[in-house]
């Protein structure tokens, strides 16, 4: 066994790792702009410190940490062009994948998802928002995946894994989960009904209205967050 097979992290504990980091920064246990140290997350997370700098740097390319000279990591902050710059490239893309997915709907995979957000969350819970989000992704990315492009539904799940930090900023101010679960009912049937202008209109309806929550969120008085 090579010096650096004995010293690397198995890829399943890395992996590990990168979601255990991931779920603690996209709820804002670790906020915008915090140093990290390997040492403190290797502590907090119960990981070694090489699954953890391996983990640094996977979230690193994502874009949720940023490595900064003689401070280590720090978590990436969340500013206005972020926001317009992620939700612009949904509206350009999400509608169209709906327009597509009319007449496809695959009941059995989207109903359960729209069941799980039909729940909500509760405001207080970070783990209970991030649930929500979970369901609220997969069900975007199904209805991606039902208009018969993959490449499509990646760049999307891409946009999504994005937008869900600061959708549970938004979230913390304004619980919009019963109207997005309404929303996804309401997209439901539209696919059923093969109408694909009604679909995309939905669609864009929605993330035009998660837009203007995270926007609200973060620039409103009761906003503790430097943007």
């Amino acid at each position: 066994m090579s010096v650096i097979s004995r010293i690397e992290p198995s890829q399943n504990l890395t992996e590990q790792a990168v979601q255990a980091l991931r779920r603690e920064i996209v709820a804002c246990r670790l906020n915008p702009g915090e140093a990290v140290s390997e040492a403190l997350i290797s502590e907090r997370l119960s990981f070694g410190r090489a699954a953890i700098r391996a983990a640094l740097a996977r979230l690193g390319e994502e874009g949720l940490v940023t490595a900064v000279p003689r401070r280590g990591w720090v978590v990436s902050v969340v500013t206005i062009r972020d926001i317009h710059e992620v939700f612009d490239l949904r509206l350009m893309l999400e509608p169209e994948a709906a327009r597509r997915a009319a007449g496809h709907a695959d009941l059995e995979r989207l109903t359960p998802l729209n069941d799980i957000c039909a729940r909500g969350h509760r405001p207080d819970d970070a783990d209970s928002a991030l649930d929500f989000l979970d369901a609220n992704r997969q069900f975007h990315v199904t209805v991606a995946e039902l208009a018969g492009n993959q490449r499509l539904a990646r760049q999307i799940g891409r946009l999504l894994d994005e937008s869900t930090r600061m959708l549970v900023l938004g979230l913390a101010t304004r619980d919009r989960s019963l109207e997005m679960a309404h929303e996804h009912g309401a997209l439901i049937r539209a696919l059923l009904a093969h109408a694909p202008d009604e679909a995309a209109r939905i669609m864009h309806e929605q993330i035009s209205a998660s837009r203007d929550m995270v926007l609200s969120a973060l620039t409103g008085p009761r906003s503790t967050l430097v943007v």
